[in-house]
């Protein structure tokens, strides 16, 4: 009998237990073995007045940095990016860091009223200065993804003199021209596996679309292969929040809040303001595009027009065959191969 009592006493310390130990444990990336002069931090920095939490990983300090700023609005990559970056560490050192009131960066107390879009730009700028200071070089590469191409390409060209390139990956250019290039898509796939239910939804967006007052649903484009082909990013986002060292549960709330507000004010933000034809006309580094070929969240002909339409002293556009919204992620080795190629060109150029 008192085997009995001990062992539902165990199991009920269990139950406590475990989700106490998820809730507080703490949190880090794990070390790069191998190479001596490596780094492997994960930490909170005063960034402009608020509290970044700021992953840099590589398995030489002494490397170019990449800075890579995620997308969303809201959508850390901090828990799960570690998965597609080992190629990347062995030749950049690679900065992510979680967005003001995103993910790790929101804090319960914090008055996010001032939240939009210029602020993240002045963050990004004064968390380039902090990479520069700690890392001790100017070597810096800025790649946006998604909605962080909006926020990277206003910071490269409000500071150039900080980066030696800016990268956009699933750049957004107009924004109102991509959500009907999206709409005609899902429409089109529909249309052609005859879902009559699918196609009657998809038609009553039709004028809120065009009229741009109501953003196309990313659910029609997901369904219909237009945000990821070969990773699954909900996966890797889940798994990465509960399983992964980077994030423990407390910092799942954290991320469920975060998105709550991203969502209602930078989303707000981007339907109402954001041209960035109208913006960004010109940028004075150069200027990569990397699309995926099936992207239909931020569709790449909707990129190239940008593309087309913006200067830089260097220009290039890139398509992953293969790819839909993550080329970084779903063809990281090809990736990684042109990535290198430009950073090699860029040195040339600079002589």
């Amino acid at each position: 009998m008192k085997k009995k009592v001990n062992m539902k006493k165990n199991i009920l310390i269990g139950i406590v237990a475990v989700p106490l130990i998820g809730l507080l444990f703490k949190t880090r990336t794990p070390s790069i073995k191998g190479h001596k002069n490596s780094i492997s931090t994960m930490k909170q920095v005063l960034i402009n007045g608020t509290k970044h939490e700021i992953l840099i990983r590589g398995n030489d300090k002494d490397n170019p940095v990449i800075i890579f700023v995620h997308g969303g609005p809201g959508c850390p990559e901090t828990p799960y990016v570690r998965k597609y970056q080992d190629l990347l560490e062995k030749d950049f050192t690679i900065v992510h860091y979680d967005e003001r009131a995103t993910g790790k960066s929101f804090h319960f107390f914090e008055d996010y009223s001032n939240l939009c879009i210029d602020l993240l730009v002045d963050d990004l700028i004064a968390l380039t200065d902090y990479i520069s200071r700690k890392l001790g070089t100017k070597q810096i590469i800025l790649a946006g993804h998604s909605f962080g191409t909006i926020v990277g390409i206003k910071t490269a060209c409000k500071a150039p003199e900080k980066y030696l390139a800016y990268v956009g990956i699933g750049q957004i250019g107009d924004f109102w021209k991509g959500e009907i290039e999206s709409f005609e898509y899902a429409l089109e796939q529909a249309t052609l596996q005859n879902n009559v239910q699918d196609i009657k939804e998809i038609e009553a967006y039709r004028k809120s679309v065009h009229d741009h007052k109501e953003s196309f649903p990313r659910n029609f484009i997901r369904k219909y292969d237009g945000a990821v082909r070969l990773i699954n990013e909900k996966s890797d986002m889940v798994t990465g929040i509960l399983l992964n060292p980077e994030y423990n549960l407390v910092d799942a709330i954290r991320a469920g809040n975060g998105l709550v507000i991203s969502d209602k004010v930078l989303w707000k933000e981007v339907k109402e303001d954001v041209n960035l034809p109208k913006e960004v006309s010109e940028l004075e580094i150069p200027c990569y595009f990397a699309m995926g070929k099936h992207d239909y969240l931020t569709p790449a002909n909707t990129a190239k027009e940008y593309f087309d339409f913006i200067t830089a002293p260097v220009k290039e556009f890139i398509v992953f065959d293969h790819s839909a919204h993550y080329p970084q992620f779903e063809e990281k080795q090809k990736f990684y191969d042109w990535i290198k190629k430009v950073y090699k060109e860029i040195k040339i150029s600079k002589g």
